[in-house]
């Protein structure tokens, strides 16, 4: 693991960017991000964590770091998985308040002040949700029927009270992530769930915000595939908490 030399300036907020093989939407994202922040935070910094990407997308978030101050690449010779790489990034950062975006903007990003404002106002944690009525996304009708399902099986099997738990639009307490970041095992997709189904029975307070959400053309997620993967994983989250229970 290769990152940046550390600067222990604390600043408001640190906004990371997973990122594998994104070298087309990177320099976009992150000039719209650095936009956006610059009139909500006090002080801000971006991190891309690059995550062992092929197409040039490491040259990218290089040539970011040094083109602007406050962005920092962080790069991994291996693929991590989009959990680990997170949480990595959130270990280094300096912001007392930890958020994230996917690459794709799929979220817009005129949500991110109340993301922001929601954590300022004492939340543990905010979230973009499809789910909520006031959303409006644009999916193709299997991903939703799917994501509608698996967030059912979610509520039911882990008792979660949330409705929409993998949105890649989420802000966290500094201190409130990295007790949760001690206790989770996921490393990819299913990092998302994990972390808030352990918040929810830490009492944390999380707060669901309504978002406009259009699917990306170069999505990450192979339905059939991740699917079984999460539904296991999902299983897998069930029995720990049973086990953790009784110890």
């Amino acid at each position: 693991m290769k990152k940046a030399g550390v600067n222990l300036e604390k600043v408001e907020v640190s906004m990371v960017f997973p990122a594998y093989n994104e070298a087309n939407r990177l320099e976009t994202a992150v000039e719209k991000t650095i936009q956006a922040l610059s009139e909500i935070a006090s002080s801000y910094e971006i991190i891309i964590a690059e995550d062992g990407s092929t197409d040039g997308t490491d040259k990218i978030a290089l040539q970011l770091s040094k083109k602007y101050p406050n962005v920092k690449h962080m790069h991994s010779d291996e693929r991590l998985g989009r959990g680990l790489a997170l949480k990595k990034a959130f270990t280094i950062s300096r912001g007392e308040i930890l958020a994230f975006m996917d690459v794709d903007l799929a979220t817009d990003i005129k949500h991110l002040k109340t993301l922001i404002e929601s954590i300022r106002e004492g939340y543990d944690i905010a979230i973009g949700s499809r789910m909520l009525p006031q959303s409006k996304v644009e999916r193709e009708l299997t991903r939703k029927i799917a994501s509608k399902m698996y967030n059912l099986m979610v509520r039911v099997f882990l008792g979660s009270k949330i409705r929409d738990h993998q949105c890649g639009f989420k802000a966290f307490k500094r201190d409130v992530i990295l007790k949760i970041l001690k206790e989770t095992c996921a490393t990819h997709w299913f990092w998302d769930t994990e972390i808030l189904v352990r918040a929810s029975r830490m009492g944390c307070k999380i707060k669901e915000i309504p978002v406009e959400w259009k699917s990306g053309k170069e999505t990450r997620v192979h339905l059939f595939m991740d699917s079984i993967m999460m539904a296991n994983q999902l299983l897998k989250l069930w029995r720990n908490l049973k086990r953790e229970k009784f110890q």
